[in-house]
């Protein structure tokens, strides 16, 4: 775990065989990565939010994400159907861990790639543009809008738009299938330092010695615009009974006097920022349960109260 406040660290620490210079896979703290580039190329003119995402990609024709625009992915709104059941042994979802390399072919079983998986994803659960659906199918296929759209490797936009220019210390790195195609949703792997970088960057509203890397106005949209309702018809809702939440550009944000940005990813991963009362909070882990409701829970609990006692310093 890493806590800076005022741009101060004021907490550092790892357990067993981690240090300052280890990277760990954030799992979907990946996706709020990619919500922050997604935004540097919106203003540069190289995304456009209400755009569909077939346009981009002619070949998701005729699958469940026929219509479904670049906004409605980054948001999680998205009619696909799709069970993100982590324990599951079978199913949609083992067949697309199997086409990312995370889970292994079964003998005799032919191998697959990400970006063919989606031909099979046919299945509606409603319209576009409805309730929370936590896809991480959706995430993936933005890493491939983003390269079509911006002509270049993912991993090359991400090093070349944020990473070296907020001053990370470390290479970070990011999982890939077969055929090369980014692991958008939950493959990015850094330290916590540069994490927590990344953090501090949006609490000094995206710039770093005066040089604007994210945008100030993306960053705002994150923190105000996301639709409460749509969260609260969602399918995650559970895991933060009682909190006022939306989800805004692959970003939780707990609603508020002094909101709180939150990338979230399996297993213990976490940022939080609250630009407000200028603190970041980084952490790693290797929890056994993939979503472990009581941990989540403590976490948010712990989350506060670090806030809450660094904002009388």
């Amino acid at each position: 775990m890493v806590v800076l406040h005022r741009g101060r660290k004021v907490l550092e620490h790892y357990a067993g065989a981690m240090t300052s210079d280890t990277a760990h896979i954030l799992m979907s703290v990946s996706k709020s990565m990619l919500g922050m580039l997604a935004g540097v190329l919106v203003v540069r003119g190289l995304l456009e939010p209400e755009r569909r995402a077939t346009d981009v990609i002619p070949e998701l024709a005729g699958t469940a994400y026929q219509g479904a625009t670049i906004r409605q992915l980054l948001d999680m709104r998205s009619g696909v159907a799709f069970d993100e059941d982590y324990l599951a042994t079978s199913g949609p979802i083992v067949t697309y861990r199997k086409s990312t390399g995370w889970n292994p072919l079964a003998p005799g079983e032919a191998p697959s790639d990400l970006r063919s998986f989606y031909r099979q994803m046919r299945d509606t659960a409603g319209p576009h543009g409805g309730p929370f659906r936590y896809i991480s199918p959706n995430t993936d296929l933005l890493g491939w809008v983003i390269e079509r759209s911006a002509n270049r490797r993912y991993a090359d936009l991400m090093s070349w738009l944020i990473w070296k220019p907020m001053g990370a210390a470390r290479s970070a790195y990011i999982t890939v299938d077969r055929l090369g195609a980014p692991r958008c949703a939950g493959g990015m792997c850094a330290t916590l330092p540069d994490l927590a970088r990344v953090g501090q960057l949006i609490v000094n509203g995206g710039s770093r010695e005066g040089r604007a890397i994210l945008p100030t106005a993306w960053i705002d949209d994150i923190e105000q615009n996301g639709d409460p309702a749509a969260w609260a018809a969602g399918d995650l809702v559970q895991y933060l009974p009682g909190i006022p939440v939306h989800y805004r550009s692959q970003w939780y944000v707990v609603r508020g006097p002094n909101p709180l940005l939150m990338g979230l990813g399996i297993h213990g991963q976490y940022l939080f920022v609250d630009r407000q009362r200028q603190v970041v909070i980084a952490k790693a882990s290797s929890q056994d349960l993939p979503m472990d409701a009581e941990r989540i829970m403590l976490t948010m609990r712990a989350v506060s109260s670090i806030v809450n006692w660094l904002a009388q310093r």
